[in-house]
């Protein structure tokens, strides 16, 4: 039975001084607590966040590594009754797309490496020296780990932790080059995606892309989770989250071409790492748009009295720790949300683009 998320709240402001090395979070920098499906991702509050994020020049247009989607209809939402009520996957309504590309997998280490090479931009995770990283995967110092998180206690506050230190300081992405960069937030998306001249997907074009051109599926190759008996997608196998029996053969991420492409050539849109999307997460989108007419080229609106860093962004896809004993957001429908400031060791995304 699905088990609702706990209730938002911070840990006490994590101490330590100084600008310059990641590992050294400003005092009161970051709060990590929980909000709405923590259980994926904890929240940051970082308290220096309402600095704004540097602009970054929009690079020339490109849609390399991207695949063109041809413009239609198709049934968006759960069909299935799987999904949790809070997360407004329902009522599957009728939505009409422009044409669009989309990468064919999400952003690797190595391309986020050229991205910060080229332009020296600094992560919300690295300006704050700390991010969420699951507890059997960490690689730090024991003073290092600062807390756990409340609510949530698989997740630890790790200073050192950023995306070229995926499971804190003493880890590399040496041997990670083709995995999905991860502890990146929604503003370090845009931002990349500005520089790379693309953007991030629509919750709608994410969704549909990928489905792979099948009809109200629950995955992106079918209804069965394990068809012939085999893993299509990088989750949780074992007793959550305390053994993973590694039948997929990852505790964390994986590769980005790892398993079999969908209908469209996509690889990975569920589990394996969370992906941003460009829209505002609204747990009644669904229910205030929906109607007899197909709703065209959805995107829903950010909130007039939120500061930026805090609107909540949609994430799709679940992830290598989503398990159905506790949360079975690894289908195409499923949806669920973080603040555009927080980031941690199971999101990630891929970047789209108009059709012209």
């Amino acid at each position: 039975m699905p088990v609702d998320p706990p209730a938002s709240r911070s840990l006490l402001p994590l101490l330590g001084a100084g600008d310059g090395a990641p590992s050294a979070p400003h005092p009161e920098a970051l709060q990590t607590g929980t909000h709405g499906d923590a259980c994926c991702a904890p929240t940051a509050t970082r308290h220096s966040g309402e600095a704004a994020t540097p602009s970054m020049p929009r690079g020339a247009r490109s849609t390399r590594g991207q695949v063109h989607i041809d413009g239609g209809s198709f049934w968006m939402g759960d069909s299935h009754g799987d999904g949790y009520a809070a997360d407004g996957e329902q009522p599957v309504h009728a939505v009409r797309l422009s044409s669009y590309f989309i990468d064919a997998k999400t952003v690797t280490n190595a391309q986020f490496a050229t991205f910060v090479k080229s332009t020296g931009y600094v992560t919300d995770a690295e300006r704050d020296g700390v991010s969420a990283v699951f507890h059997l995967a960490v690689d730090a110092a024991p003073a290092d780990v600062l807390r756990r998180v409340a609510g949530v206690p698989w997740w630890l506050t790790v200073r050192g932790a950023d995306w070229r230190h995926p499971a804190g300081p003493r880890s590399s992405i040496n041997d990670l080059q083709n995995h999905p960069v991860v502890h990146v937030s929604w503003r370090d998306a845009q931002a990349y995606c500005r520089w790379a001249g693309k953007r991030l997907p629509t919750e709608a074009e994410w969704e549909h892309a990928s489905r792979g051109g099948l009809d109200r599926a629950r995955y992106p190759w079918g209804d069965d989770l394990r068809p012939g008996g085999r893993w299509r997608c990088n989750i949780w196998q074992g007793d959550f989250p305390h053994r993973n029996t590694l039948d997929d053969g990852f505790l964390t991420t994986a590769p980005v071409t790892t398993f079999t492409p969908n209908g469209y050539g996509l690889h990975n849109t569920v589990g394996n790492v969370w992906e941003w999307c460009q829209d505002a997460f609204r747990s009644t989108e669904y229910v205030d748009r929906a109607g007899p007419e197909a709703v065209v080229d959805p995107v829903a609106a950010d909130p007039a009295d939120v500061p930026d860093a805090h609107v909540p962004r949609v994430m799709r896809g679940g992830s290598y720790l989503c398990h159905d004993s506790y949360c079975n957001r690894y289908r195409v429908a499923a949806r669920s949300s973080n603040t555009a400031e927080s980031s941690s060791g199971n999101i990630g995304f891929r970047c789209a683009n108009d059709a012209a």
